[in-house]
């Protein structure tokens, strides 16, 4: 019998909710109503969430009208406890059909793994959709995670924002559901200005297309699409280039229903304004998006979506370019009152500003900075007297108004007055990047001074904030520890010298007085730091083993572990990889459980089998060959050479007895082994890696 199928559609119709959490919301009650069907057996073929801000909405297509049936087995009492001597039924049998609603004659008896089993089958009927959908769907809206509630006019429900309509059908029926004090029926409602009369659905499958034609785009995603093509094509007929922000697009799709793109101008004197204040007005007040030159030079331009398709576009217009007027003049007058004084003078007020209680002021924190950036810029190769410069006017422009005003400006704004007192360029670029890279896939700094200052702020915060004892969880890092130690790892792995994670945190704590860290302060800052390497090469498909396999040879310079880490990870792919890990996993245990000193020469005078003499001759000339590779940093070729003794170890354990009875035999065979591993920890402890599949 072929299957009935039916679409479910749920909406729950709001006053306008907030464009973050919209998403979260709508994906929420689609797999809440999505797990009440599974959960009661009811199969679909897709549940699909729509979002605007005035409403959520679920659509469940391919719906089974019915579960079906299944057949229930309920186990009563042994068998053996069912009748008396005399062949009458027990108590407990009675009881039990008693229980069950049936005559006990009726009942079966069940074999168990437990023995046979007095009881019964019976047939369950299937969940139907038509009577339990509404209960589903009560369950799912519950489940709506909602950060703050509110309740409206006299009632005691609560939601993120008053609930108006409620909307429950399959298929043509509407279904018997109340929430929030509502009935649900099969009007929706359309666009606010656009269509402000009711909409009659007269099935589920209608709704998506009944509301475009009320001038409301229900798909989120396609919102998103159309917003994207609009802006992007209003930028290219002024060959200019729209910056259409990942986060931003998203906001703007959340925040209107029937988007409609407007380009507005404003006043090219607001460009000697540092574009990221420009652009933060824009963006984080208005939510427009900023138009740049092919070369990525800001432009007076923005780009506004409008949730009306007005008659009067360019009045729409004219209201959004008066309303950011103001704020870009703001902008202008932070900057130009700021730059009235030199940034250097600012360091005075540094001393007012606590950077952590236990910590000091940030003039304390720009003291240690110096001194540590100073002594990088000298391993680093580069102009000390620069990175000591741009160290101590890195922290000025947190004083100033533009900052304070606009934090996310930080570096940046320090750079513009920076420039305008006159500091060389090496100057004011490094205080700009001593804050990159700002997040995951952002730039390194691009010159060794700024790279110095930068190494110097991030290690100085992480030597303060675990030498207090402050390690962060997994919920919170205030001080950003986990961002801190990532873009430690990604300078260090770019420099062209070797710097040590261990030195490095001795130096950082040293700058402190006596008395303020702990004594694991150092200690800490090196192992949280090497931890992030971990997921650092997740990221990039490399396995915990490789890692694990360079770590276990004591490194901590994050250079030379990328170098070794990066070439292992392609040897551990070869044929070879995995018979050389198995024979130094076997090395390893042998040796760990020899009693005799396996640390002295190897004497050929007691192989006693050609395997051995083999192993030794291979041996010899892979150690000859090693020096130089190691020295070169070919690692790569380094392990080439290694490779080649996969055939002698083979036959080394194939055919030679390593605890011989004779001692000394025993002994040198010991030193072998013991000369094979040591050729391979100038690598990797490569017994650390699995096999490959």
């Amino acid at each position: 019998m072929t299957a009935h199928t039916a679409q479910l559609l749920f909406e729950l119709g709001t006053e306008e909710l907030p464009a973050g959490p919209l998403v979260a919301m709508a994906e929420a009650l689609r797999d809440g109503i999505a797990d009440g069907l599974n959960t009661r057996g009811l199969v679909f073929g897709e549940a699909r969430w729509y979002a605007t801000p005035r409403r959520l909405a679920v659509l469940v297509s391919g719906l089974a009208t019915e579960a079906p049936d299944s057949v229930e087995e309920i186990l009563g009492p042994p068998a053996a406890a069912a009748k008396d001597a005399e062949g009458n039924w027990t108590g407990a049998a009675l009881g039990f059909a008693r229980k069950q609603g049936i005559e006990v004659d009726a009942l079966q008896t069940i074999d168990t793994d437990k023995g046979p089993r007095l009881g019964l089958t019976r047939t369950v009927r299937g969940a139907r959709t038509a009577e339990v959908a509404a209960d589903i769907i009560a369950q799912a809206v519950a489940g709506i995670p909602v950060a703050k509630r509110m309740r409206w006019g006299r009632s005691r429900q609560e939601f993120l924002r008053p609930v108006q309509w409620l909307v429950a059908m399959l298929d043509h029926e509407v279904l018997p559901l109340s929430l929030f004090e509502l009935t649900a029926g099969r009007h929706t409602r359309g666009h606010r200005f656009h269509h402000p009369a009711d909409i009659e659905l007269e099935q589920a499958g209608d709704y998506a297309a009944r509301l475009e034609s009320a001038h409301v785009m229900a798909d989120f995603d396609a919102r998103r699409r159309t917003i994207l093509q609009q802006v992007e094509a209003i930028a290219a007929a002024d060959g200019a280039v729209a910056v259409t922000d990942s986060d931003l697009l998203d906001e703007v799709t959340g925040l209107v229903e029937w988007p409609v793109a407007l380009k507005g101008s404003f006043d090219p004197a607001f460009l000697d304004v540092p574009a990221a204040a420009l652009i933060s007005s824009m963006k984080e007040h208005q939510k427009y998006f900023h138009l740049t030159d092919t070369s990525g030079n800001l432009l007076p331009m923005f780009i506004t979506v409008a949730n009306i398709e007005s008659k009067r576009p360019e009045v729409v217009i004219s209201g959004n370019e008066k309303v950011i007027r103001p704020r870009l003049s703001d902008a202008a007058f932070f900057f130009n009152t700021d730059k009235q004084t030199p940034l250097a003078d600012r360091s005075e007020r540094l001393t007012t500003v606590v950077f952590q209680q236990k910590l000091g002021t940030l003039a304390d924190k720009t003291r240690r900075i110096v001194a540590l950036a100073g002594s990088l810029a000298d391993r680093l190769g580069a102009d000390r007297a620069v990175a000591e410069r741009a160290a101590t006017l890195a922290k000025c422009d947190l004083v100033s108004d533009m900052v304070l005003e606009f934090p996310e400006l930080q570096g940046i704004a320090g750079a513009h007055y920076a420039r305008h007192d006159g500091e060389p360029e090496g100057v004011f670029t490094a205080i700009e990047q001593h804050y990159w890279p700002r997040f995951a896939g952002d730039d390194l700094p691009t010159s060794l001074e700024a790279t110095a200052v930068a190494l110097a702020d991030r290690l100085d915060t992480m030597a303060g904030i675990f030498g207090i004892g402050q390690t962060p969880t997994g919920s919170k890092d205030p001080f950003g520890l986990r961002r801190a130690s990532l873009a430690v790892i990604r300078m260090l792995m770019a420099a062209d010298v070797e710097l040590d994670l261990v030195d490095l945190a001795q130096q950082a704590v040293a700058s402190y007085p006596s008395g303020v860290l702990n004594d694991n302060a150092a200690a800490a800052v090196t192992e949280y730091t090497l931890e992030r390497l971990r997921a650092w090469y997740e990221d990039q498909s490399i396995g915990v083993d490789v890692l694990r396999a360079v770590t276990a040879t004591g490194l901590t310079a994050p250079a030379e572990i990328d170098r070794r880490v990066q070439a292992l990870h392609r040897f551990a792919d070869e044929e070879a990889a995995g018979a050389l890990a198995a024979a130094n996993k076997r090395v390893a245990n042998i040796l760990a459980k020899s009693d005799s000193d396996a640390s002295g020469e190897v004497d050929t005078a007691l192989f006693a089998e050609a395997e051995e003499s083999a192993l030794w001759s291979a041996l010899l000339d892979v150690q000859a060959a090693l020096p130089a590779l190691l020295s070169d940093k070919d690692y790569a070729g380094a392990l080439a050479t290694l490779a080649q003794l996969r055939e002698p170890v083979d036959a080394f354990f194939d055919k030679v007895m390593v605890n011989a009875e004779n001692p000394a035999q025993r002994q040198n065979r010991h030193r072998l082994l013991a000369a094979l591993r040591q050729a391979f920890a100038g690598i990797a402890d490569i017994a650390q890696l699995t096999p490959r599949q």
